[in-house]
């Protein structure tokens, strides 16, 4: 299968690719950061540069790899930890539009995008209500992951409260999403 990942060089990207390379998959890879395009290179993506934020050339890219499968992991996260995150707010509602519109645009049939297993107060939470309805409306699967534990997370030497996922089982439960049904899939340890 051919699949796009957008948010390819996050935590979750990094152990997805491989996983897809490894399982005989075609997949592009996509980053906003000329720095991480060796790196996705390196795990056997074809690299693709752009910004989620700019939906003319995210359609371009999408269309012109023409995927089957288009895997939404973007995020936009701080280093530590913060109670509020606009950003990734304004990256789960916009960022899942832009990518919605490219998939449709490619006439990809299957797309799956992450999501959180648990609660955020206020626009974090509206955000996620929001990316889910539009997941859900265009026939797509929402993974709810927990909270990641794991190098590369904010939790690395520790367990974060439930519901929690080690990052590896993460994207390995993000595989066979490719295929699933359109819905909600819950990826925690508990």
């Amino acid at each position: 299968m051919r699949v796009f990942v957008a948010g390819a060089s996050g935590v979750i990207g990094l152990r997805l690719l491989p996983l897809l390379v490894a399982a005989g998959h075609e997949v592009a890879a996509m980053t906003r950061s000329p720095g991480k395009l060796q790196r996705l290179r390196d795990l056997g993506a074809e690299a693709v540069l752009c910004d989620a934020f700019d939906a003319d050339a995210l359609r371009e890219m999408v269309v012109a790899f023409q995927p089957q499968a288009v895997v939404n992991e973007l995020t936009d996260l701080p280093d530590q930890p913060a109670a509020r995150n606009d950003a990734n707010a304004r990256m789960r509602r916009e960022g899942t539009r832009n990518l919605l519109a490219a998939v449709k645009a490619a006439r990809a049939p299957h797309f799956v995008a992450q999501s959180i297993a648990w609660q955020l107060p206020g626009e974090g939470g509206a955000a996620v209500g929001e990316l889910e309805r539009l997941v859900l409306g265009a026939n797509g699967v929402v993974l709810r992951y927990g909270r990641l534990y794991g190098p590369g997370t904010y939790y690395e030497n520790e367990k974060p409260e439930p519901p929690r996922v080690h990052v590896d089982e993460a994207a390995r439960r993000t595989v066979p999403a490719l295929n699933a049904a359109s819905g909600i899939v819950v990826v925690t340890d508990d």
